[in-house]
């Protein structure tokens, strides 16, 4: 799987945030050091591109181990999944404001907090998971910890819009291409679409439209996250189907897209390019992307692994941009 993947990410990005819910997950800094071997190892000759490698939060988590993965470099921002929240998530946090030694140390260490918001409740509806856990979780975070840097991973709704942009400067948000282009309706558009369920899931249409706002708006708080899950089309076409999407070759395409709807083309090297690094207080890269507009784009044909096969992301409206890196 990984081999198969790579090359639709380092082809378009210089880095990638890496999410650690393997199986068994990354919860250690030598488990990460490992990880991020096997990824070199396979990253295209003459591509450029750096994985940025993440901690997998437990109610174990050793406050110890993360310091010192910090400190020598292998682990870029710890990542928080409550627990059954999404895939492989089953190890996650269980009591999140009882992880007191974590968050101290993230705070002392400037070391990002990426947090999957949802509750999961069962006595919560699921279009309502992410507006619960800012009022239940995130917003007492924040309160005790506030200068805990955090990057609210996927939002995906008019609430989780307005939570970061009324806090301070150290809370930031990730928009994916998906959740700007569909609304909930497309999940189940003349029939049940799996390809398009992702967690968290598409929500209505006013909230696309905050989130198309915020991320078209050149406010530095939000910034690109594609959060692209590759999963086999058995997996998701099955029974019980998976969470995810995997937008990795088509999601600065559709990010264009977005930005040319709104009229702010003029804002997405910011968003794609710009805020992210900043945040992560890495250096901006230097490197160019064309993307150009023309015909639209035929949808990619399925990325074959092994005898199976995994389907790309592209809506069905009509995405007429086109992604190059320039190797001059």
């Amino acid at each position: 799987m990984l081999a198969a993947v790579l090359p639709d990410t380092t082809r378009i990005f210089a880095r990638a945030v890496i999410m650690p819910n393997l199986k068994p997950p990354i919860v250690t800094a030598s488990a990460a050091a490992a990880y991020r071997s096997r990824i070199e190892a396979l990253v295209p000759v003459g591509a450029n591109f750096t994985p940025l490698m993440t901690a997998y939060l437990t109610d174990k988590t050793d406050p110890v181990d993360l310091r010192a993965g910090w400190n020598e470099g292998v682990f870029t921002a710890a990542k928080l999944y409550p627990a059954g929240a999404t895939t492989n998530a089953d190890a996650g946090v269980t009591e999140i404001l009882n992880l007191d030694s974590v968050f101290e140390t993230l705070q002392e260490l400037g070391m990002p907090l990426l947090i999957h918001g949802e509750v999961v409740d069962p006595q919560v509806d699921v279009f309502d998971r992410e507006a619960v856990f800012i009022e239940s979780t995130l917003v007492p975070l924040c309160q005790r910890y506030p200068d805990l840097r955090i990057v609210f991973e996927h939002v995906t709704t008019r609430e989780g819009v307005a939570f970061v942009e009324a806090a301070d400067a150290n809370v930031a948000a990730t928009i994916t291409p998906h959740h700007l282009m569909i609304n909930r309706n497309a999940i189940f558009n003349g029939g049940l679409r799996p390809h398009y369920y992702c967690l968290p899931v598409a929500k209505r249409e006013h909230h696309r439209r905050a989130l198309r706002s915020a991320a078209t708006s050149g406010n530095p708080k939000f910034f690109l996250g594609t959060d692209s899950a590759p999963h086999f089309t058995t997996d998701k076409e099955s029974a019980c189907g998976c969470a995810g999407v995997y937008n990795a070759a088509t999601a600065m395409s559709c990010y264009a897209q977005v930005f040319d709807e709104e009229g702010s083309l003029d804002q997405l090297a910011g968003f794609a390019a710009h805020h992210g690094a900043d945040f992560y207080r890495l250096p901006r890269n230097t490197e160019v992307l064309t993307l150009t507009r023309s015909d639209a784009l035929a949808h990619p044909p399925d990325l074959a692994v092994e005898g199976a096969r995994i389907q790309h992301f592209l809506p069905e409206t009509p995405v007429c941009w086109h992604a190059e890196v320039d190797q001059t």
